[in-house]
């Protein structure tokens, strides 16, 4: 059966500031069969331990990628041409339980998977992720990870909770979802609780990248190193936007100073091309802190070039 490559409606069609705000304003649909990619939204920020607001990660973000247009003008990547793309709504979490909202996500996301589908997640925070690659481990195995963060996310538990937004990797390697030895996290900074913090995901295989590294340089080389980090196999894409400095993207519940650029952010999606990846999540946009809506537009932009390198994508020469 011939794929429907859905397009984005043009801004000649209608204005930009008019029509649904799905994301870039694909059509919605009810399922993701029959589609090789899709945004899915999950409004989630019951495991935040600091700044609430990302449960309106979702709903901002697709408002603001209004303003992005189908062709990669820089890597010339040709999305809608090649692949069946579409909007499939959000993921109906219990608002005040979150234990039953990961639940709810597993089997949101174990639908997803089973069709051959790629996730591109608009959170929500972090906490999502660990649901997520629960239900890709059962359809690909242990992942290989691309992670891009102010922090580690390795805790062992907050207030004796073992599931919140700073544990899912924990956690993930503790269940066998993610292979350590393919993990790379990027942008890691600020202060810590222990001089140690972020040994433990080196002693767990993990390339950790810390901020510091990444300042006053190109990013370009050091994504060659974690391509062939990773190699072949399933890789999965998570990227909280406080691995941005705050400068540039302030809407979001823990912000670190000393952080990535939008430039180095790009970089890094880029650089992934060539990878499987099998899905990826933007995360921690908190729109009540960045009432201009720069945060949400730039996580738009950034899961646009997430959807630019996944298989299958042509580029237009």
């Amino acid at each position: 059966m011939a794929k429907t490559h859905h397009q984005p409606l043009g801004g000649n069609q209608m204005p930009r500031f008019g029509g649904p705000a799905t994301m870039m304003r694909l059509p919605t649909v009810a399922s993701p069969k029959g589609l090789d990619a899709c945004f899915v939204g999950v409004p989630l920020d019951t495991g935040t331990s600091n700044r609430s607001g990302a449960r309106f990660g979702p709903r901002q973000i697709r408002a603001e990628s209004c303003l992005i247009r189908p062709y990669n003008m820089a890597t010339r990547a040709a999305p809608f041409d090649s692949l069946s793309v579409a909007d499939i709504g959000d993921v109906a979490i219990n608002t005040f339980n979150l234990q039953k909202s990961i639940g709810i996500i597993e089997t949101a996301y174990d639908e997803i998977v089973a069709e051959g589908c790629r996730p591109l997640t608009i959170g929500g925070d972090h906490t999502i992720t660990l649901p997520i690659l629960r239900a890709i481990k059962r359809k690909y195995g242990p992942v290989g990870m691309v992670h891009v963060d102010a922090h580690a996310d390795i805790n062992d538990n907050m207030f004796g909770e073992p599931i919140a937004h700073g544990t899912p990797f924990r956690r993930a390697v503790e269940e066998g979802l993610i292979d350590g030895n393919r993990v790379a996290q990027i942008g890691l900074r600020g202060t810590g609780y222990a001089a140690e913090d972020f040994d433990w995901p080196r002693s767990q295989g993990f390339r950790v990248v810390q901020a510091e590294e990444c300042w006053y340089k190109s990013l370009a080389p050091l994504m060659e190193e974690i391509r062939k980090k990773i190699g072949k196999g399933p890789v999965y894409l998570t990227f909280d936007i406080d691995g941005l400095d705050p400068s540039q993207a302030p809407g979001t519940g823990t912000p670190e100073i000393g952080g990535l650029t939008t430039i180095q952010g790009m970089e890094i999606i880029r650089g992934c091309r060539g990878l499987d990846v099998v899905g990826a999540d933007l995360v921690e946009v908190s729109p009540p802190y960045d009432p201009a809506g720069n945060t949400a537009l730039t996580a738009a932009n950034l899961l646009f070039e997430m959807l630019c390198v996944l298989p299958g994508v042509q580029y237009r020469n």
